[in-house]
């Protein structure tokens, strides 16, 4: 089937609820898609409590007459202002039932981010989860009451994540942050310019009940089954803390594989837009996170910007651009905070996977050049997530970086993928009788 917009938002956290419900309220024939069975992204996830600003602009978003396609996810792009999606869900994809093409004047992009894992002896025992992962598990009815937990990584998700699982009854053993103390006394100052942040960060310090370790990582988790105990470091010092859990995530990497994948300018990781939220390509916007990591309020008045600029109204998307400005200093401190400890390269031993795909080793990937030779030669970011994974842990551990990104970005069902709307655009796959007559 196919839909025509005047904007096409795709993804439905802050940023891009903020996007459609601006562009529908401008008077747009606005569509949103989003992979989520519900809008508001990991952030304002369904069923939980939500703060004031996200139960206003969920308010303004029922009654937006906005075309929600909840559950689909986008897979690629059959032209520059059209994209392929493909429901989600279980059982035999029937075409055109389970797949979109979605055509629109205007692409606003708020794909959002995800968590950052480093590998490390034992990261892939059970138990062992992303900080937001564990979180979005206990949201999602996961009993945590009574269980030991180790919160560790970097970034303010850390203290949010303990508060919450304190709040559900879990007995927070450690929180770990890998940023010395003098850095995050530095964030802090910075964060003083930022009242609210400073009251939230508070209140997640006080509700997690056990004192923040600075400094201080995850170098092994044991057990057999499952999970029982994680070693920590804290300078030269080692020890061992028995837990159920461990929660761990290096803050959060960009979602960018559709702008790249449209030809959008990615610059140091993160999507290169104007003032007004403009990409290097016509018609194409980004907001939120893709833009750099500045949390909610940030991602709120991007979209915002994005939807009054694609709607032609410039005076009032610069308006806010001033806001903006005064906001991108908390996302470089944010930056500079969390940047990784160089010590944390040593924590894999050659026996430790790194691609879970693909179960590659970290001693298979050390004698590899760059991420197109690990491909190659061990099929490392091969697999269903496609590199958002071992990705970014490569690019840590090695330098390395993707120097292409080709579709379907996600894992997509043979029906999508020989669509009658998916053939008017070659994909990168030669269909198996194509094939045999060549060979032939």
């Amino acid at each position: 089937m196919k839909h025509h917009f005047d904007i096409l938002v795709v993804g439905a956290g802050p940023a891009g609820v903020a996007a459609a419900v601006t562009a529908a309220e401008c008077g747009r024939r606005v569509g949103l898609v989003d992979d989520n069975p519900a809008a508001g992204g990991q952030i304002w996830r369904s069923g939980a409590p939500l703060p004031q600003a996200a139960r206003s602009w969920m308010a303004r978003l029922e009654p937006s007459g906005i075309m929600r396609l909840q559950g689909w996810r986008v897979f690629d792009a059959s032209g520059p202002a059209a994209l392929l999606a493909e429901r989600n869900g279980t059982g035999a994809p029937v075409p055109g039932d389970n797949i979109a093409e979605l055509q629109a004047e205007k692409l606003i992009l708020t794909t959002g981010a995800r968590e950052r894992f480093l590998p490390f002896p034992g990261w892939t025992l059970p138990n062992v989860a992303g900080a937001g992962g564990l979180d979005a598990l206990v949201r999602g009815g996961l009993p945590i009451a009574g269980k030991r937990v180790v919160v560790a990584g970097t970034g303010p998700l850390l203290l949010a994540v303990a508060a919450h699982l304190a709040e559900k009854g879990a007995q927070i053993a450690a929180v770990c942050e890998q940023a010395p103390l003098g850095r995050l006394v530095r964030f802090g100052l910075q964060v003083l310019r930022e009242p609210a942040k400073l009251w939230q960060g508070a209140h997640y310090r006080m509700a997690m009940r056990t004192r923040l370790l600075t400094g201080c990582w995850v170098t092994a988790a044991r057990g057999d089954h499952r999970l029982r105990s994680v070693t920590l470091r804290q300078g030269k010092k080692h020890w061992d803390v028995a837990c159920d859990f461990l929660a761990c995530g290096y803050h959060l990497i960009p979602n960018t594989e559709l702008a790249a994948l449209l030809g959008c300018r990615i610059e140091e990781g993160f999507v290169t837009t104007d003032e007004q939220m403009c990409t290097s390509l016509k018609n194409v916007s980004c907001a939120g996170e893709p833009t750099g990591i500045g949390g909610v309020e940030l991602s709120l008045l991007e979209g915002q910007i994005a939807a009054l600029s694609a709607c032609g109204r410039t005076d009032e998307a610069r308006t806010l651009a001033i806001q903006r400005r005064g906001k991108l200093g908390f996302v470089r401190a944010l930056a500079a905070a969390s940047r990784l400890d160089p010590a944390l390269r040593s924590l894999a031993t050659k026996e430790t996977i790194v691609c879970r795909c693909e179960d590659v080793a970290m001693g298979a990937l050390r004698a590899r050049a760059n991420w197109r030779d690990a491909k190659l030669h061990t099929r490392c970011g091969m697999g269903p997530c496609q590199g958002r994974i071992c990705g970014s842990a490569t690019e840590f551990l090695f330098g390395w970086s993707s120097d292409s990104v080709r579709p379907p970005i996600f894992p997509a069902s043979v029906a999508s993928l020989t669509s009658v709307s998916a053939a008017e655009k070659p994909l990168a796959v030669t269909p198996i009788s194509q094939h045999a007559k060549e060979t032939v």
